[in-house]
């Protein structure tokens, strides 16, 4: 009977140790793996946010808000509102619309709200033709309700009254004025003519017209150098040298 040899045991091979400078490269590899997935990651986030990004001024918060149109209930409500030859705005409060005329402030629209008995606060649209008219009578007769050192032209040296004038009326009386100091010869009269100041400012440094003050003296300097070297004299020829005496 044979008997079958027994199988030997093979023994374990051994383990390689690892290179030690293949470790730092794997280690780089891996490093660099993570931080081109971080790349991405970081990339594709950054495109995510920008696609879910709200336009620029809308939802923001303390964003200023669009102005919506005013849709009046009145039917007969005006957009635009006629008053001393000017046009307002029919939506704008009465007060400040008329301070859209010509010499006419936010005093003097406030007294002629008074006189007329009309809300400084409610749209000039919403008031019936009437109404408006009563508050262009007001400003008419200001100078009457009013004392005179609120109107625009106070004792007027040929009607002796003080009047106070408002649109194309203030622009003509206004232009009649300065003619008139110009006709006399006054000094505000000569300085409107020349286009200088009136009132007493100073005009060394200000309020100067026509071309640069620095373009003019570099020319000036230079005509004076030019003449300079025109009206030097020539200068006088070197006398002759004496003749040496012969002994």
């Amino acid at each position: 009977m044979d008997i079958a040899p027994k199988e030997t045991k093979e023994a374990p091979a051994p383990e390689k140790e690892p290179d030690a400078a293949a470790a730092p490269a794997a280690d780089a590899e891996k490093a660099g793996g993570k931080k081109e997935r971080g790349k991405g990651a970081a990339a594709k986030e950054g495109k995510e946010a920008k696609e879910g990004k709200e336009p620029k001024g809308k939802g923001r918060p303390g964003a200023p808000a669009k102005p919506t149109k005013i849709i009046p209930d009145n039917p007969n409500f005006r957009y635009i509102v006629r008053v001393a030859n000017t046009d307002l705005d029919g939506t704008r409060p009465t007060a400040l619309a008329l301070t859209g005329v010509r010499g006419v402030g936010l005093r003097i629209a406030e007294v002629a709200c008074r006189l007329a008995n009309v809300k400084a606060d409610e749209m000039i649209g919403n008031l019936p033709e009437p109404t408006v008219d009563g508050i262009e009578t007001a400003l008419g007769h200001l100078s009457t309700s009013v004392p005179a050192w609120m109107v625009n032209h106070p004792h007027d040296p040929v009607a002796g009254e003080s009047t106070h004038f408002i649109g194309p009326d203030l622009d003509t009386r206004r232009r009649d004025d300065v003619n008139l100091m110009k006709m006399v010869r006054s000094y505000r009269g000569v300085r409107h003519e020349r286009g200088q100041k009136v009132r007493g400012q100073r005009t060394r440094s200000n309020g100067r017209t026509g071309m640069a003050a620095g373009v003019l003296k570099k020319a000036a300097k230079e005509a004076a150098a030019a003449a300079g070297k025109e009206e030097a004299p020539a200068a006088p020829a070197a006398a002759p040298a004496p003749a040496a005496k012969k002994e």
